[in-house]
């Protein structure tokens, strides 16, 4: 049976220092490190068919984590990139929130409506990301693995439930976190979401 399952990268410093990441390549810290070879020991019980993940490093290094429990390729793709933060990218959240104040409260309060300067708005994300995922159900049968980033799989859960992007912050997906979805003759179901039981006794920022 094919299960979706979204798995977000490991911890980094930009995480815990609460600064924007977007298309930034940021190394996993000790504690993501940590964390990708705990998920990676979980889902090693997993018979996977494939894992596809975001070109980032983060995310790179998180797959590949997984794979080598797997005896499987990698398969970087671009559709599941961050969010490009533009502007906003490598700044704390603190100083965004006092050189952007207006746009800053609407991306806390109506993110749906928000463009960065220079960068994506969350349809944008949502638009590639479905489009893969029609594209690789069409290619596999069994359990996939997609690695990528809180905003991509925030917003490709929306979708996946038929949900409008405007409840972005209703979706909560911490580092490392997995979220499983069946495909059935109905099309996806939910069947499990921001699962962290794995990282028992490694702390995390929650970032």
């Amino acid at each position: 049976m094919l299960e979706l399952i979204l798995v977000r990268h490991g911890e980094t410093a930009w995480n815990v220092n609460e600064v924007f990441r977007g298309r930034s390549n940021i190394e996993l810290n000790e504690t993501g490190t940590r964390q990708a070879a705990a998920l990676a020991e979980f889902l090693s019980h997993r018979e996977l068919e494939a894992i596809y993940c975001s070109p980032l490093v983060r995310a790179l290094k998180t797959a590949d984590a997984i794979a080598t429990r797997q005896n499987i390729q990698v398969v970087p793709v671009e559709a599941l990139n961050d969010m490009s933060f533009g502007e906003w990218e490598g700044k704390p959240v603190a100083e965004v929130r006092e050189k952007y104040p207006k746009l800053f409260n609407d991306w806390i309060s109506n993110p749906h409506l928000v463009r960065i300067p220079g960068g994506d708005t969350l349809e944008d994300v949502a638009s590639r990301a479905v489009d893969f995922v029609d594209i690789i159900v069409k290619k596999h049968n069994s359990p996939i693995v997609l690695v990528s980033h809180r905003v991509v799989h925030m917003v490709l859960i929306l979708k996946l439930l038929g949900l409008d992007v405007s409840r972005f912050w209703k979706i909560k997906m911490d580092t490392a976190a997995m979220t499983v979805f069946t495909y059935t003759k109905y099309g996806f179901c939910l069947s499990e979401h921001n699962n962290t039981c794995y990282l028992n006794g490694i702390p995390s920022s929650g970032k």
